[in-house]
């Protein structure tokens, strides 16, 4: 665990060093946020940085220093990676690391941009100290990346290069969608990965824009819940990437809550796979972070009576579960 803490701060290091321009605060309403203006030709650019933070300002204050720095943090990066691959933790795979590496460079987490699903989840095995359970609980072949719209109208910033240019580069097709020209979804020819972008929905669940990431996405009711105050991660590709997933606590109860909306055909197997990874988390996060869990279980529940019937429908299945969290 303190190999891979060490790794994500490098990562979030580099990620402050390798923007160019002078740091700015931006002050949006109660909330401030940091960019770096640089000239484009005639025209200011400013890059989002982020939120503002005791973190962040630390980082500007030493922003020349992590620049002088980059080549040494990189060799470290490298020899954590090699450290936490020979302490058996799961690395990402090939076709995986290369998609995320790009959507990174690009700028899609920094953008506030957050994986969700299964491949979320096999990140936690860092964050928790965590073995994964074996089988199907951590398969995937899906990238699911989420954004709140409101956030990406808001940002004034968009990925550089455009996302569609990064997938033609890596062999994606845009898959067609009942809406013509609504392309939320993209496929690898030979690897069968597939990307999909998602937004929360408050109602209705139709395709909607992601100016930052220069997407559509599809919006999910209950999405709002996951993705909210979402924590860095570090994917085990090559030196390291450096992403964005949902908190370990909200992924858990979000499960539980999805797990009662598949009900017919491949979503009963979903569904199970769902509650899997619900009882994975609870029980880990009940002995390690028992506050964060029942601060994230009170938080679902007190949203209103169908936020209520979901849960506690899944929770009916899950006998061992329920008692886990009647316990905090």
């Amino acid at each position: 665990m303190s190999a891979y803490t060490d790794l994500v701060r490098l990562l979030k290091d580099d990620s402050m060093s390798e923007i160019t321009g002078k740091p700015m605060l931006k002050q949006r309403g109660a909330k401030a946020y940091w960019y770096a203006a640089r000239r484009v030709g005639s025209q200011m650019r400013f890059i989002y940085l982020g939120e503002d933070s005791d973190e962040m300002r630390a980082r500007i204050d030493h922003i020349e220093e992590l620049r002088a720095t980059a080549r040494a943090r990189q060799t470290e990066r490298s020899r954590l990676v090699r450290l936490l691959r020979a302490e058996s933790m799961t690395p990402t795979d090939r076709a995986t690391g290369s998609i995320l590496s790009a959507m990174a460079n690009a700028g899609t987490f920094r953008l506030g941009g957050t994986i969700v699903g299964t491949h979320a989840f096999r990140l936690y095995e860092g964050e928790l100290g965590l073995r994964l359970p074996l089988g199907e609980v951590a398969n995937t072949g899906d990238i699911d990346i989420a954004q709140f719209r409101k956030l990406s109208l808001a940002l004034n910033d968009q990925v550089d290069p455009d996302l569609t240019e990064v997938f033609t580069s890596l062999k994606f097709d845009p898959l067609p969608s009942l809406d013509n020209g609504q392309t939320w979804r993209w496929s690898q020819g030979g690897s069968g990965q597939l990307v999909e972008f998602l937004t929360p929905a408050f109602g209705v669940e139709t395709i909607r824009d992601l100016p930052a990431l220069g997407v559509k996405a599809q919006a999910l009711n209950y999405l709002n819940y996951l993705i909210a105050e979402p924590i860095h991660a570090a994917a085990l590709y090559r030196s390291g990437v450096l992403v964005q997933i949902p908190r370990p606590e909200r992924f858990a109860i979000h499960k539980l809550i999805v797990a009662d909306r598949r009900r017919d055909g491949e979503g009963r197997l979903k569904a199970a796979k769902d509650r899997a990874q619900a009882a994975f988390l609870i029980n880990a996060l009940a002995q390690d972070r028992p506050d964060d869990l029942s601060l994230a279980y009170s938080a679902a529940m007190d949203v209103g009576p169908r936020w209520r019937e979901r849960i506690q429908n899944t929770l009916k299945r899950m006998p061992e579960t329920n008692e886990v969290l009647d316990g905090l």
